[in-house]
């Protein structure tokens, strides 16, 4: 909303003329009789001027001050305008919500009323000259209240558009905030896209390829260009998530960067370590086949049955992990450090799982030795925990829960059968210490269960 009301400057000079005339004429009121009749003489054929004193010349100072009081509330009214627009450019430059559109939406609805507003101001101004010598009293009443009229509606609106302003702050302080944030996350994006690109330059230095975390620094590059066209083009908050990507990406590239030579050396000690555990296991394996004979020659084949095919899945499972770990090395060779990273874990899966199996050899001769010779240790071991769970049972209570005394019952009575399975010229020592340490693993749920709800209940 711009208006602009000045006058040319000759018109104002040909108007001071014109009041300073009045003025000479009324000092010529003062002049003695005879040059008073002689003022017709003077003013003959220059025409008649009105003008009008006392109560006249108040009404129009009143609609002086009437069109000031109006400019000066024009003036407000444009003021506050140009300052709400810059909230609401900064408010959808930043968001595009319902809430923000509808701000926009609104503030344009009130851009209408303020220019009907400021058209009847414009309007009263250009319909009265209150400079005019000839300006009566009556039209300078009509005057002062188009005025005062053109006022009150520019002081309304200016009040609309005061209360909508208010309730912009929840948006503004957001887009405030988010534009706060631009200029340092773009900032801290390239500084980021920088370090990695000199932590990369230090790695190939160094002799290591890293081909991957160069294909992924590349990769951004036209983010980077995006960001150096800025928001004006791509919008605030399109540009804070480019720049917040771009600087996870990027610090993703400059720390593995700079652990690639702890990585290189870390896959070194471990191709070192598998190969010597895998020789290792080579030599324990050689060991099951006597451990089985010995379980064969003792034992009913119960307890030794599914032990009888260790040998054989050893022997191929320690070549597999041998071929592994061929393959790991030449994946480092090629600095293919991934690949060679999942080769060693696939290797070390292997060596594990054939090292239980070759240790379950030797531990089932050594459980199966202890029982053999005395029993009455796993029974009393595992008589203590039915008892030690029953007496936590049984704590605060006259009668036990059934929940929990059913299981315990279930047990004693499964011991029992256990012991009972010893009777007999070939005792199966195996399922004696299956079925003791099954009983064990029911004995110690109860108490957790009892325990949990003790809790529970505290």
């Amino acid at each position: 909303m711009t208006a602009t009301h000045a006058q040319p400057y000759t018109q104002r000079v040909r108007r001071r003329t014109k009041a300073g005339a009045v003025r000479d004429v009324l000092a010529l009121v003062l002049l003695p009789v005879p040059l008073i009749a002689a003022l017709p003489l003077a003013f003959a054929g220059g025409g008649t001027r009105r003008w009008f004193g006392g109560r006249g010349e108040g009404v129009r100072a009143d609609a002086q001050a009437a069109k000031d009081a109006a400019a000066a509330a024009f003036y407000e009214l444009d003021t506050a305008q140009r300052d709400l627009r810059i909230s609401i450019e900064t408010i959808t430059a930043v968001d595009s919500s319902p809430a923000a559109r509808k701000a926009a939406e609104d503030f344009a609805a009130l851009g209408r009323r303020i220019d009907e507003a400021s058209h009847v101001y414009i309007t009263a101004v250009d319909a009265h000259d209150l400079d005019r010598d000839d300006l009566d009293a009556p039209t300078a009443a009509k005057a002062r209240g188009e005025l005062s009229k053109a006022k009150d509606e520019l002081v309304r609106v200016k009040g609309e558009l005061d209360r909508f302003g208010q309730g912009l702050g929840p948006l503004l302080d957001t887009a405030e905030t988010q534009l706060a944030r631009l200029a340092p996350a773009v900032e801290r994006a390239r500084q980021t896209l920088l370090a990695a690109s000199n932590a990369l330059d230090a790695v190939r230095t160094s002799g290591l390829k890293a081909d991957d975390l160069a294909s992924r620094l590349a990769a951004l590059a036209p983010e980077l260009t995006k960001l150096n066209q800025g928001a004006g083009r791509h919008g605030v908050a399109e540009t804070l998530q480019r720049a917040d990507q771009v600087l996870r990406d990027a610090e993703a590239v400059r720390a593995e960067a700079e652990r690639l030579p702890e990585r290189a050396a870390d896959i070194d000690r471990r191709l070192v370590s598998l190969r010597t555990r895998a020789q290792a296991l080579t030599t324990r394996a050689g060991k099951v086949e006597p451990i089985l004979s010995e379980l064969r020659r003792r034992f009913t084949a119960a307890c030794w049955q599914d032990l009888q095919a260790v040998p054989a899945q050893t022997e191929s499972t320690v070549r597999q992990a041998e071929e592994k770990i061929k393959e790991a090395a030449k994946a480092r060779e090629e600095q293919r450090w991934p690949d060679a990273t999942a080769l060693l874990s696939t290797v070390r899966a292997l060596l594990n799982s054939t090292d239980e199996a070759v240790s379950a050899a030797g531990d089932r001769l050594q459980r199966l030795n202890a029982v053999s010779k005395d029993p009455q240790q796993e029974i009393e071991r595992t008589r203590f925990a039915i008892r030690d769970a029953q007496r936590l049972a049984m704590a605060g209570r006259n009668t036990p829960d059934p929940r929990h005394a059913r299981p315990l019952d279930d047990s004693v009575a499964r011991l029992d059968r256990a012991v009972a399975s010893l009777e007999g010229r070939h005792p199966d020592y195996w399922h004696f210490l299956t079925e003791t340490e099954a009983v064990r693993r029911t004995v110690a749920r109860v108490v957790e269960l009892i325990r949990e709800e003790l809790g529970g209940g505290a």
